[in-house]
């Protein structure tokens, strides 16, 4: 079991790393857009452009530094 455990937590770092890598890289809105839309549909998940922008926002906002 802690083995499976250990599994799914680097499977979930690694997904959020490439999420962080894909977000901050110095590339156009539409285009970093376009990237996780074809990323998401390769796994069978659609998202329309509404639901596309809310969770790069999403995403963003966890990735901003908490204001003390």
């Amino acid at each position: 079991m802690k083995a499976l455990n250990f599994l799914f937590a680097f499977i979930t770092g690694a997904a959020v790393g490439a999420a962080c890598g894909i977000l901050m890289a110095p590339e156009k809105g539409s285009e970093t857009r376009e990237k996780i839309a074809e990323a998401l549909k390769k796994r069978g998940i659609r998202l329309g452009r509404k639901e596309m922008d809310e969770l790069v926002k999403d995403i963003a906002e966890e990735l901003e530094p908490e204001a003390e």
